[in-house]
């Protein structure tokens, strides 16, 4: 324990973002809003392409909340809901009144089984509740099957909100996730490919729908000298501080998606001889990966004290970082007494998966540690 720890993902300064915040205080743009406000959400448009229109934003949970009030979810509603995945997917339903109803995984890419989707959408509309939209995830950065799940939403004329918080600069037959959905969300949590310390944003497909997204976001006021408000609003808008940050993190974001993949290729060349171990990988070249995580199935031998807890912690000995897969939300307390579809692939994911260290500021020697723990690991097994 007296190597320095090692993180599962921290944040990777570029070197710029300094140079955008101190323009911040320089110009006395402290208070929300800005110049670098403006700027960020510039930036992202033209980085996703597809006619984005972006909204900068507080958090990504707040794009997920803003997406929800801007389909029309309202208290009573249904809302199907990908159960592997991190809460903050899943507790904006909660704020509107709405019902979660969650979803299984499917095998290739973990992420929301069309199959499941299909059933659950026909089973709700039969007890006389159709469901008013999907939130769909790209689970550690891997798409999850659009062109699917997109067909069964249209079929029953669903909107999709696509979180994407996972998922900045990874894509699916050459365009970027975030553009698939009715409505997009994006993270810049201090964990994420890029970070603005805190914060998100809603991708949204016209310039209208923008407008009103910001309308809410600054508490819904309406158009008068004074303060007048017709409408809930929400305190959601970014920092012009935060993002001067992100303004910098821009400048660096392919090359941080670059490293990640990196990551994920050294990860794939460590356990490429050992047989208990499967990488979390896309499917075909149609889906491109920023692999925020890499993840890991370890297959459990019970005589041979392997399992993904042991591992976990022989790495945690080693003082290096690693964590379980998301735990479904359908196995949460909070979420358990909501209904679910599918079978038990998402819980066999959380069982046996691993998300291992992957930041892109990992240096060689951090690197070798790495390698060095696993190696020791499944050799006195």
């Amino acid at each position: 324990m007296n190597n320095e720890k090692i993180w599962l993902s921290s944040p990777h300064m570029g070197g710029t973002e300094r140079n955008y915040v101190q323009d911040a205080f320089d110009t006395n743009w402290v208070a929300p809003l800005g110049p670098n406000v403006t700027g960020l959400e510039q930036d992202l448009e033209g980085y996703l392409g597809h006619e984005a229109h972006v909204g900068a934003l507080s958090s990504g949970t707040a794009a997920i909340h803003l997406g929800l009030v801007l389909l029309g979810v309202q208290a009573g509603d249904t809302v199907l809901c990908q159960s592997m995945t991190f809460s903050a997917s899943a507790n904006p339903i909660l704020y509107q009144g709405a019902t979660p109803v969650f979803i299984d995984s499917e095998e290739d890419t973990w992420n929301l089984c069309p199959v499941a989707l299909e059933k659950a959408i026909t089973s709700e509309i039969e007890k006389g509740k159709k469901p008013k939209a999907i939130i769909a995830v790209h689970l550690y950065g891997v798409p999850y099957k659009i062109e699917a799940v997109r067909a069964v939403a249209d079929a029953h004329g669903i909107p999709i909100l696509e979180d994407s918080a996972e998922a900045l600069g990874s894509s699916f037959k050459g365009q970027k996730c975030g553009t698939f959905g009715d409505i997009g969300v994006l993270s810049f949590n201090g964990n994420k490919i890029i970070t603005t310390s805190g914060g998100g944003a809603i991708v949204i497909p016209t310039a209208a729908l923008k407008e009103k997204a910001i309308f809410f976001a600054t508490q819904s006021r309406d158009a008068a000298p004074h303060y007048q408000h017709s409408e809930i609003g929400y305190n959601y808008r970014m920092s012009n501080i935060c993002a001067g940050i992100g303004r910098g993190q821009m400048e660096v974001l392919d090359a941080h998606v670059q490293l990640r993949r990196e990551m994920h290729d050294f990860y794939v060349d460590v356990f490429k001889d050992i047989a208990a171990v499967t990488i979390f990988t896309v499917p075909n070249a149609d889906y491109f990966a920023n692999y925020w995580l890499s993840a890991i199935l370890v297959a459990p031998n019970a005589a041979r004290g392997i399992d993904r807890e042991a591992l976990r912690l022989a790495l945690d000995q080693a003082n290096i970082e690693s964590r379980p897969l998301w735990k479904p939300m359908h196995l949460q307390p909070i979420f358990e007494r909501y209904p679910y579809y599918g079978t038990t692939v998402a819980e066999t994911l959380f069982d046996n998966g691993l998300c291992l260290p992957s930041g892109s500021n990992l240096s060689d020697s951090e690197r070798e540690r790495i390698k060095e723990a696993v190696l020791a690991f499944f050799a006195k097994q």
